[in-house]
This record gives structure tokens, C-alpha cells and sequence, in this order.
């Protein structure tokens, strides 16, 4: 019979989770059951008959023959994730153009440009919560920015098709912690992405991280840009990538009064005002600080104890020299 330790079976059940979620996002095994009534579902529906698919076969009007492909992963889309995301009343034609309706596609719509996230989301007073402009200038000073000539963009962790708020519209930390981390994820786990915008041939993530005591556990309470990005408290969501080398490393900077890494955790919103203070139990709770538990009276009266048997052993001395 195989024994499995504590750290293998949590170490399983994390990776369990991750490829679940990631498997879904990416548009593998998608059940539709759909809730939101898009008032361009119909002409939406002639788009997803073919990019929820595997494989795609047409009949090319030149030769008359049929011609069949495997899709791109990057263009099989999940008709349940997109009416999910942040862009669910959107039309496909509203971000692409409308030649995209004669299939199959004319070869020069390959060719086509992406929205950029400020083309839409820039200097717009309604978006002037989110702060997309500040979020923007972090991003150009981060490590990410500097793969934009090899084709890296916003769009390769925020997919428009499916990707959703969550720290901003959850309560669950953890939930939000998986969905986050499974971003990064997607490429620093991922050879064959990783290698797209990278020299290395793969990343090697149990042995960058090894020097992290209870690898699991962190993967589990925290988001890896807490650690990776320079905290910035006036967005939800820091975008300034650090390099590896200039992560966070102290475990006092996290665990203890003044964290740092808790700093983006907690400014999820809530309708909750005390959902946003440190003493929060339910928030400790579920990201797990060492000493979240800790009882001011117990504490003190320890430190009278401890005083008191030091003065004892101090006088026991003391005599002793005396008569001595």
C-alpha cells in the first residue's frame, strides 16, 4: 500500500484544484448552463458553434473540398466563461470586425489588431473608480512590459473572453487566491507558453520557491503578485512585476503587526467595513497568520510569568554570592 504524507496530499489536492479551474477557463469539457440572457446571443451563437470546438472542418469554395484543422488552443472558447466574464453583454462584433461573419475567415483578418484595455477603459469618467490609467503606468514598469516585443499584452493573463473581478466582487479569499494564482499560472507552468516569451526552456517552480517553508500553504493563502509586485495601496491590484531576485523573501515582512503582502487582501471590497480591518477573524482565519489566534491576557500574564521566575532565579543568585 502507498502512504502518502500530509504535505503529498495537500500538495495533491492544490494541484487537483488548479488544473480544474484552469481547465475550465481554457474551454476544455465546458457544460453551457448559462444564466445571463445576452441580447446578442443569437448572432454570438454563430461564433461559439465553431471556437467552442476542438476540432473545425468548412468546405472551401476554390477547390470544393473539405477541409478540417484543430483549433488553437488560445481560440477555443467556453460559451458558459464568457457569459460569466466582465464583458458578458458584449457582442463578438463589438471588439472584432464584423468580416469576422463570413467563415471561413478571410486570411487577412489574422492580421487583425487587439483592443488595447485603455482604448476602452482609458479616460472615461465612469471607469475612473477602477483606476485603469494608474494600473496602466505600473504595468510599464514592470518586468511584463518588457516582453511586449515578443507579443506579450495585457490580454495574455486577462483573457477578454473570459475573465472575471474576483477580488473586487468576492468575499472568499481563497477562491480569489486560486483564480488569481491560476493566471500566473497559466504561463509559469506551462512550458510551451513559458518558452514564447522566455530564453529558458521551463520553468522550474518547486525549485525557485524551495526556500519557502510550507510551499503549499502560501500557494493556498496567498497570490503569488503579493509576493512578486510592489505594493501599491492606491489600486485593488498591484501590476508592477518585480524580478524573481527582488520578491519578497522575509517572512517578518508578512507575518507579523504591519504585513505587507496583506495589504492587497484586504482591500477587497466589501459591503462589510470590518471585512477590511487586519483584525478581522474571518479574515485571518482564512489566510492562515501565524498568531491571528493570539490572546492579549494570555500573552501578558506568559511575560508576568516568565518575569517572575527570572527574578526568582536572579535572587536564588544573589543569595548565594552572598553567603558565598
Amino acid at each position: 500500500m502507498i502512504k502518502l504524507s500530509l504535505r503529498s496530499l495537500l500538495l495533491i489536492s492544490f494541484l487537483f484544484a488548479a488544473s480544474s479551474l484552469f481547465g475550465s477557463l481554457s474551454g476544455s469539457n465546458i457544460q453551457d448552463t448559462i444564466r445571463y440572457a445576452s441580447p446578442f446571443a443569437e448572432a454570438n451563437e454563430a461564433c461559439f458553434k465553431c471556437h467552442s470546438l476542438r476540432r473545425f472542418e468548412y468546405t472551401d469554395e476554390v477547390s470544393g473540398k473539405q477541409k478540417r484543422g484543430l483549433m488553437l488552443p488560445l481560440m477555443i472558447l467556453g460559451k458558459q466563461q464568457f457569459y460569466e466574464s466582465n464583458h458578458k453583454s458584449f457582442s463578438c462584433t463589438d471588439c472584432h470586425s464584423h468580416d469576422f461573419a463570413i467563415y471561413p475567415h478571410p486570411e487577412e483578418l489574422k492580421a487583425e489588431l487587439h483592443f488595447h484595455c485603455l482604448d476602452c477603459h482609458g479616460g472615461d469618467p465612469s471607469y475612473a473608480t477602477f483606476k485603469f490609467e494608474e494600473i496602466d503606468a505600473e504595468y510599464r514598469k514592470s518586468v511584463h512590459f518588457s516582453l511586449e516585443e515578443k507579443g506579450f499584452t495585457c490580454r495574455n493573463c486577462h483573457d477578454p473572453h473570459s475573465y472575471r473581478l474576483m477580488a473586487r466582487n468576492s468575499k472568499n479569499i481563497q477562491e480569489t487566491v486560486l483564480y488569481d494564482n491560476t493566471i500566473c499560472l497559466d504561463c509559469h507552468s506551462d512550458s510551451f507558453r513559458f518558452r514564447s516569451f522566455s530564453d529558458r526552456s521551463k520553468v522550474n517552480f518547486k525549485k525557485s520557491h524551495k526556500w519557502l517553508p510550507n510551499r503549499v500553504t502560501h500557494l493556498k493563502s496567498l497570490r503569488c503578485i503579493d509576493c512578486h509586485t510592489r505594493i501599491n495601496e492606491n489600486i485593488l491590484v498591484s501590476h508592477l512585476i518585480v524580478p524573481g531576485d527582488e520578491a519578497v523573501r522575509d517572512c517578518n515582512k508578512c507575518h507579523s503587526d504591519k504585513p505587507v503582502a496583506m495589504n492587497t487582501l484586504l482591500m477587497i471590497r466589501s459591503k462589510d467595513d470590518d471585512f477590511k480591518e487586519f483584525n478581522n477573524a474571518s479574515v485571518l482565519a482564512a489566510l492562515k497568520i501565524i498568531g491571528s489566534g493570539r490572546n492579549r491576557f494570555l500573552n501578558n500574564l506568559s511575560l508576568i510569568i516568565l518575569a517572575s521566575v527570572a527574578g526568582i532565579i536572579a535572587i536564588h543568585i544573589l543569595f548565594r554570592i552572598i553567603r558565598k
